[in-house]
């Protein structure tokens, strides 16, 4: 009795693959295909051929895919492909500026240059140092904090756990207004009022008025976010208890949110100490050291950076002690990042039993 054999096999569900080091190969091609033709062109830009390889990668990931594993498996490589572009794109400007700033800024950075003040220096001279400028920089900012951290989490407080009507759909519209409002023009709007009407003359303190209209509408909205975020059924199961609402809100709303909260109100810290506007029109600038930030003018890293690049002429003393506070002030928003961070995992709510 004769046996049929069957010699076919038996159909896999799965189709051809590419391997896992394709993309990379694909990246290479890209980037070689694109210094070749830029150098045949005689294109100098690097900004040319990183373009030009960037097209040639998602052409060439859609292409190859295509052929070797489908139609349909081509567009979800293609969409990564734009995503790992994307985010090339936005990381090399980032590494660029950071690169640059090390560069320039290390060659003055030191002890002496943390801790003395330009004093008598003339912006041509070498020496001086950006002490005055930082202590302005921590008392401004500090002051602000102070000022727009509780109005804002109370406002936030207010929206989310009370606001019903008119009026808190007219806070959450006047909050949103001044989000978008130019650092310029609450430099004038506290110039006006402050200055001019009042006549209290140039302080830090007036500058950190300007700086709290930036930073509060920061707060507010990053708060409210996060409030929101809490489950209803903690706060039902706290009322549930007989807990007062003002008690569930302290006890049991913002500590549960409250990694989110410092994180947003070290963002808003962040945005407000790289101004120049406001402490241009309302704090002036001094090259000596002012502790007082309620009387006379006082120096800040932003207005330093800007005084020094502006007198520098593009080489010099000044020059180098520009690039110095501008890595000093990176630095210092780091750092701020970073204590957010840290807070935020510290006081995150435990999920482990």
């Amino acid at each position: 009795m004769s046996q049929t054999v069957n010699d076919e096999r038996p159909s896999s569900l799965q189709g051809a693959r590419l391997p896992k080091w394709s993309p990379y190969a694909i990246a290479v091609g890209s980037i070689a295909l694109g210094l070749g033709i830029s150098a045949a062109a005689g294109l100098h830009s690097s900004v040319q051929w990183g373009l030009m390889a960037a097209i040639f990668f998602v052409a060439g990931s859609y292409g190859i895919a295509a052929r070797v594993e489908g139609r349909r498996q081509a567009k979800d490589r293609v969409a990564t492909s734009l995503v790992w572009v994307a985010f090339i794109f936005a990381v090399v400007p980032l590494v660029s500026l950071m690169w640059e700033t090390i560069k320039r800024g290390v060659k003055v950075l030191d002890g002496y240059f943390l801790t003395h003040s330009m004093g008598l220096v003339t912006d041509t001279e070498p020496g001086g140092g950006i002490y005055h400028a930082i202590l302005g920089t921590l008392e401004q900012v500090g002051i602000a904090t102070v000022i727009s951290v509780p109005i804002g989490i109370l406002t936030a407080v207010y929206l989310v756990e009370y606001g019903r009507g008119k009026l808190a759909k007219a806070v959450t519209f006047f909050v949103d207004v001044m989000t978008g409002i130019p650092s310029i023009v609450a430099g004038l709007f506290v110039l006006s009022f402050w200055i001019i009407i009042l006549d209290m003359g140039y302080s830090g303190f007036a500058g950190s008025m300007a700086l709290t209209i930036l930073m509060l509408p920061v707060v507010v909205r990053s708060t409210e976010e996060m409030l929101k975020l809490v489950p209803n059924e903690l706060r039902e199961a706290s009322l549930a208890l007989g807990v007062p609402k003002w008690r569930t809100i302290m006890k049991v709303v913002l500590p549960t949110s409250i990694g989110g909260i410092t994180t947003g109100v070290m963002l808003a810290i962040a945005r407000i100490t790289g101004e120049t506007a406001p402490v241009l029109l309302l704090v002036w600038g001094s090259t000596f050291i002012n502790t007082d930030p309620f009387e006379g003018p006082q120096a800040s890293l932003p207005m330093y950076i800007y005084q020094q690049y502006a007198n520098s002429g593009g080489s010099g003393a000044a020059y180098d002690r520009a690039w110095a506070a501008a890595l000093t002030l990176i630095a210092f928003v780091m750092i701020l990042n970073l204590a957010a961070r840290g807070i935020a995992r510290w006081k995150a709510p435990k999920t482990g039993r």
